[in-house]
């Protein structure tokens, strides 16, 4: 029997609470995943030093921002083991205290002219460190809320989710541009980038509060535990499903990168103005949210297999000429509103299809080691993705460095399309069926679990 769009009973108020948490928790991860993308483009010099070309200036600006995409897989492996362990709601807690105490110590970092080069090697390891607990954090947490809804509604709950970031994003985007207006360039340098740093400090502690009304998954307490989840996870089928998961995420990263170096090249290398930048970003924030719950809702109706692999496709053939026409209108002397609009439509379309990724990785693995499996196929395939700012770098040899990011675009919605049709249909998979596709815990299947 095929699934509808949301179900027809009301959930309990234990799910609904998981699920707000889950949104919220992803929303502020998401705050602080982008931080260094929007409130330190403007001021990325004050940790560089000076007589830097713009190209090197935008790859250094960049690698803030994936030196934190790297701490998450390693966040990921950490955290998703305790959570198959101890669970996935203390898990979740340690992990928000975490992030949000690095992302305020952000805020009191000196600058190059007072440390030097110290000043760049201590942002760029706060963000490594603070990824590791982020990671922890959407590893435990969404693996909850998925697990205290029926499947008819998984589809759904996973976009709203995923739907977060574009939250997240535009709350960065909504502090940062405040603090632009409100400051003069030389106090924005000296203070103003600091202040979306302790809000996104004190984000994270109010949402722990909040946590605390949070109840643990019920599957989880059910299930059978396994004494070692990474080790499991890493090893016969589980391996298997990683690999066929780590391939289309690639592409999911691949083609994620080329949208976040955008704000970036529009500001360095496009010229745009980074209150127009900051604010078109906003806007499409608000148009991304349901771009992600729309093919979030496509999977629960086709399948997420052939879903992901028809956004794949879109990626691979529309969005690149999207790119184009965004870069040729600013060459060529279009107006900064038209390169903003052509901007945020962009950025909206690429990030779409992460609405299907929540639910679809956590349906490839059994309960016992769903945060493990999940985590890491969530993460991990970002570790080669991370470095795209010196790939991109390399591609400017052999092109203008403005229109590298179409060959990540290309090369990801391949990977898309080929890890989607390399993997199972999940869309009518039982979370608490741990034989579904072979898949029983160690000693389940002979006592008749």
């Amino acid at each position: 029997m095929k699934s509808g769009l949301f179900g027809e009973q009301k959930l309990p108020p234990e799910a609904r609470r998981t699920i707000v948490a889950g949104f919220v928790g992803f929303a502020v991860d998401f705050f602080d995943i982008y931080l260094p993308v929007l409130a330190l483009a403007p001021v990325i010099g004050y940790f560089l030093p000076k007589g830097l070309s713009a190209s090197a200036s935008t790859t250094i600006y960049y690698f803030t921002f994936a030196a934190t995409l790297l701490g998450r897989p390693c966040g990921a492996v950490i955290f998703g083991h305790w959570a198959d362990k101890i669970g996935r709601r203390r898990t979740t807690i340690i992990s928000i205290a975490g992030f949000g105490t690095l992302t305020a110590l952000i805020a009191f970092l000196p600058g190059n002219a007072s440390i030097g080069a110290w000043s760049l090697v201590l942002l760029i390891l706060l963000r490594f460190v603070d990824g590791i607990f982020m990671g922890g954090e959407y590893t435990s947490n969404n693996t909850l809320a998925l697990e205290m809804v029926p499947k008819e509604r998984r589809g759904f709950v996973g976009g709203l989710i995923q739907a977060a970031y574009p939250l997240g994003f535009a709350v960065v985007s909504l502090v940062t541009a405040l603090m632009l207006a409100v400051t003069t360039k030389a106090e924005y340098l000296a203070w103003g980038w600091r202040v979306p740093f302790l809000f996104g400090g004190v984000l994270a502690f109010a949402f722990l509060i909040y946590y605390r009304s949070v109840p643990e998954s019920g599957m989880w307490q059910a299930a059978e535990k396994s004494p070692a989840p990474l080790r499991e996870v890493l090893s016969g089928r589980h391996l298997r499903s990683l690999g066929q998961v780590f391939l289309m995420m690639s592409g999911f990263w691949l083609t994620a990168q080329a949208a976040s170096v955008l704000p970036g090249m529009m500001i360095q290398q496009l010229h745009v103005p980074s209150e127009l930048t900051t604010n078109g970003f906003l806007l499409a924030s608000i148009v991304q949210f349901f771009g992600f719950i729309g093919c979030a809702l496509l999977s629960q109706m086709i399948g997420r297999r052939p879903a992901i692999a028809l956004c794949g496709v879109f990626l691979l053939f529309a969005c690149p000429a999207l790119y184009f026409a965004m870069v040729t209108n600013a060459i060529e002397g279009g107006t900064v509103l038209g390169t903003t609009v052509l901007a945020g439509l962009f950025y909206a379309l690429v990030l779409a299809p992460w609405g299907i990724a929540t639910p679809y990785i956590c349906e490839r693995f059994p309960t016992h080691v769903r945060a493990s499996g999940y985590g890491i196929g969530y993460s991990v395939a970002v570790v080669i993705p991370a470095f795209s700012g010196f790939y991109l770098l390399g591609l400017a040899h052999f092109m203008p460095y403005v229109f590298t990011p179409i060959v990540l675009l290309v090369i990801g919605g391949v990977l898309m399309v080929v890890g989607a049709l390399a993997g199972p249909e999940t869309r009518e998979v039982e979370l608490h069926h741990p034989d579904l596709y072979g898949l029983a815990a160690p000693g389940m299947a002979a006592r008749g679990r």
